[in-house]
């Protein structure tokens, strides 16, 4: 049993890695769809995407949640939000690559952390420990030096850091396992984007039918890459504790800050390096914290579960 348990620890563990590093790697494939600019691409990503994830629930006949969910206006609701918002996240961060901001980009998965814990306390009225304080002070520091730096706040990154951190508030409260709610976000995208891409066609600036049948094949392929990440992360959360995935997805960030730097060859002046220094420190300071929290949670865990001697009736020690 315990050889299956580390097994099953295993395969999560790689799915982990294999997720968050295509994550990291996914600037190297949206300039290949050059010379469709971003909103063309975006259009793609999101029509394409749900080609890919219905063919895939298809496949394993797992559709119940979609009837229950249009029984719950509500949480359609937060869907259509979910869908908005990660649009957004999409379309920023595809243009932002494609327009070689690589690094800015990459600052803003690094602080996305911090954005969610402060969006914990405004909106949700979470208390932080003191060291969760001191990481998120660091990081209002950081953002303060960034745009000193850039002459200019780093609006790339702020936008993808809080449109991520609201889009999985948003999915918490919606409850829907990782496929589905892409499946059920690119179902409300998929009409607006077909309309987009259609009106394209009609102005003659669509390249999907224009550029050969490689450039067709990576348009269509965009679901592929935004979908099957997805399936090895949802692969690892049921396999791997919620602290090594906390770990696991500082690899998307460093990946593209690396790629960012020794690929794409964006500058990295004394103030950039100065600011990144400061938000690796605060994510340094939240990572130590909720390692020893996971650590006491555990040792809390292995007490409440450990027999319990009994103890010897008072009576019977009088009696002796």
């Amino acid at each position: 049993m315990a050889g299956k348990s580390r097994g099953e620890g295993h395969i999560g563990l790689l799915n982990g890695i294999a997720a968050y590093g295509m994550w990291g790697l996914v600037p190297l494939f949206w300039p290949l769809l050059k010379p469709a600019g971003a909103v063309e691409i975006l259009a793609h990503r999101m029509a394409w995407s749900l080609v890919f994830v219905a063919v895939a629930l298809a496949f394993v006949r797992r559709w119940a949640w979609a009837g229950e969910l249009l029984r719950q206006p509500r949480r359609l609701a937060l869907v259509a939000v979910a869908a908005a918002v990660i649009t957004v996240n999409w379309g920023v961060y595809i243009w932002s690559v494609n327009s070689g901001h690589v690094v800015e980009a990459s600052l803003g998965y690094f602080i996305n952390p911090l954005v969610t814990i402060a969006m914990g306390v405004l909106l949700l009225k979470e208390r932080l420990r003191p060291v969760q304080w001191a990481a998120v002070g660091v990081g209002f520091a950081a953002v303060v030096v960034l745009t000193v730096g850039y002459g200019r706040p780093p609006w790339i990154s702020l936008t993808l850091a809080f449109s991520f951190a609201t889009y999985g508030l948003v999915k918490k409260k919606v409850n829907l396992g990782g496929v589905e709610s892409l499946a059920a976000e690119t179902a409300i995208q998929f009409l607006p984007a077909v309309a987009y891409l259609v009106w394209l066609s009609t102005q003659g600036k669509a390249t999907f039918t224009t550029e050969g049948a490689g450039h067709m094949a990576l348009l269509a392929a965009t679901g592929v890459v935004t979908a099957l990440p997805l399936v090895c992360f949802g692969a690892a959360a049921i396999r791997v504790p919620l602290s090594t995935l906390g770990l696991l997805q500082y690899l998307a960030p460093v990946f593209q800050f690396l790629l960012g730097i020794l690929y794409f060859h964006e500058a990295m002046p004394v103030e950039r390096w100065a600011g990144f220094a400061l938000v690796w420190l605060a994510l340094t300071l939240l990572t130590a914290d909720a390692w020893r929290s996971a650590r006491r949670a555990r040792v809390a865990a292995a007490i409440d579960r450990a027999p319990r001697t009994a103890e010897k009736p008072a009576s019977a020690a009088v009696d002796a």
